[in-house]
């Protein structure tokens, strides 16, 4: 996961663009096994089957950095470069929404991209979700569309 977060075209997305250090993703791996325990969902790491390369992660977190959409709980996804264009994404994140709809009972999950990650628009539109609205991240000035998705609008896909 250090290695994903270190790449400069994979972080330009995620809050200012900084790259992470090893350190930083171990903290950032320890507050995800803490959500987990708090809430009952967090992130899961996405393996290549075949391997059992790590390719990144995807799952649930509560996007406590924009309150602005709270409460929510938000799916959210990043992938190494070698991994993009394969519809790994799409396919982990729809198994996080199926998660937080059929096992967690979730009302409504959100996704959140910063404008113009068309990519990541493509996968939240093929997840079902629409968009709900633009602001502003107060945590670093970048514009973000907010897509959601409700529990009785969610259809289960195949993919």
């Amino acid at each position: 996961m250090a290695a994903v977060n270190a790449d400069p075209e994979v972080m330009r997305w995620i809050r200012d663009g900084s790259v992470r250090d090893e350190q930083q993703t171990r903290d950032g791996i320890r507050a995800w096994e803490g959500e987990w325990e708090a809430r009952g969902f967090g992130l899961f790491a996405v393996e290549i089957r075949s391997t059992g390369e790590l390719a990144g992660f995807t799952g649930l977190s509560v996007p406590s950095y924009l309150p602005e959409v709270l409460p929510a709980v938000e799916v959210g996804w990043r992938l190494g470069r070698a991994h993009w264009g394969r519809g790994l994404a799409t396919e982990a994140a729809a198994a996080a929404v199926r998660f937080g709809f059929e096992e967690r009972g979730l009302e409504r999950i959100v996704s959140i991209a910063q404008a113009g990650n068309d990519a990541s628009e493509r996968i939240m539109t093929k997840l079902g979700m629409r968009l709900e609205r633009e602001t502003v991240n107060p945590t670093g000035g970048r514009r973000v569309r907010v897509f959601a998705l409700s529990a009785d609008r969610y259809v289960p896909t195949a993919l």
